[in-house]
């Protein structure tokens, strides 16, 4: 099983940072790791990232869970759960202002080992993501 994580703290208010998160026309604008989201961030719908680690390909995925200003996910993969990727944000508030951002991504499923090879190292792109959505969030609330 391979997976990708990344935590930070946010000097934002959840209302702020989910705001961010769910606004699919505007991802490029902050979230350097991304050409463009398509769809609609909301539960049930279907969101279709273009990715800069590779360029060309679409990533469909769903909004499998949506809960506002705490946590969501987003699903894909294959037919009969044969590869399965997760995307879970999670937004846990803390009792000095800031919120931790949580993202974590699980690949899982029959073929995950073989499919999981040819993934390449996410890390840095969840970093990137992290960083630019802190800045993004930081700088709305000052």
């Amino acid at each position: 099983m391979k997976t990708f994580s990344v935590t930070t703290p946010i000097r934002a208010t959840p209302e702020v940072i989910w705001g961010i998160l769910t606004d699919a026309p505007n991802y490029a604008t902050w979230n350097t790791t991304v050409d463009k989201v398509d769809g609609r961030i909301e539960h049930g719908q279907k969101v279709t990232v273009h990715a800069k680690i590779n360029p060309g390909r679409a990533f469909p995925v769903n909004v499998t869970e949506f809960v506002p200003n705490k946590k969501m996910v987003w699903t894909g993969g294959m037919p009969l759960r044969l590869f399965t990727g997760e995307r879970t944000f999670t937004l846990t508030p803390g009792s000095d202002g800031q919120v931790t951002f949580d993202m974590r991504e699980i690949y899982t499923g029959p073929l995950a080992s073989l499919i999981g090879r040819s993934i390449p190292d996410l890390q840095p792109a969840f970093d990137e993501f992290a960083s630019a959505l802190k800045s993004t969030a930081e700088g709305r609330s000052s």
